[in-house]
């Protein structure tokens, strides 16, 4: 599927990209600074218009313990989360704008420096499918 072209036609409303990212660099991960980094440059990148300050937390335990963070995009959102304990990010990107997945993908692992990534495309509809 051409997901650029099926939005330009309607047919798509749009598009979630989570990306799973595996063996990131600790000090990263666990830098505020550095998530509130993350968003910006990815937002410059695929031309997205930020809305609101990028929100950060930290919570959790055990291997479910990281950072969490939210940014609120004039077309939908950016959000993840990352955990310490497994060096790992969890980074959802939705939009009803077209984007790359593949950029999306492709900065996130090399922001994190994540050893691997592995990239999930879902389709949102903007009409019931038969």
């Amino acid at each position: 599927m051409n997901y650029s072209e099926a939005m330009e036609e309607g047919t798509l409303w749009g598009m979630l990209t989570s990306i799973d990212l595996f063996d990131c660099d600790p000090e990263i991960i666990n830098s505020e600074e550095n998530i509130k980094r993350f968003v910006v440059e990815l937002c410059d990148l695929i031309e997205m218009k930020r809305y609101g300050e990028c929100q950060v937390y930290r919570f959790g335990s055990g291997d479910k313990e990281g950072l969490s963070f939210l940014q609120l995009i004039e077309t939908s959102l950016i959000s993840g989360h990352l955990s310490n304990e497994l060096k790992s990010a969890y980074i959802d990107c939705f939009s009803c704008k077209y984007y790359d997945p593949e950029i999306v993908t492709e900065f996130s692992k090399a922001f994190f420096h994540a050893n691997k990534a592995r990239k999930t495309v879902v389709p949102r509809h903007s009409k019931p499918q038969s």
